[in-house]
């Protein structure tokens, strides 16, 4: 079974209000096994419009991506972030090599 990863792109309108977001989320991502493999560091937009924060986080299949998403834990910890930045989400299946 592929890996599934979550590929977010973040513009912080508030660091100081998002660290609530970072705590919330923290329950969602360690229930399933949340991998972090990019997390806001350097990044070069060479198509297309870029945003401030980049994230990518590996699950262990799309199913885990899905309901680590739509779980209760992290959808409160999403109403925090839409409060404070805006930005999108995708989950995407990896390749199964």
């Amino acid at each position: 079974m592929p890996k599934a990863y979550w590929i977010a792109r973040v513009d912080i309108r508030d660091p100081e209000g998002y660290k609530d977001y970072v705590e919330a989320a923290r329950l969602a991502f360690d229930r399933f096994g949340a991998k972090f493999l990019a997390r806001g560091g350097a990044s070069d937009a060479v198509e297309g419009p870029g945003r401030g924060r980049n994230v990518i986080i590996e699950f262990a299949s799309l199913k885990t991506a899905q309901d680590c998403y739509h779980s209760p834990e992290y959808q409160h910890a999403a109403s925090i972030r839409q409060r404070y930045a805006d930005g999108e989400i995708v989950l995407v299946e990896g390749v199964d090599n």
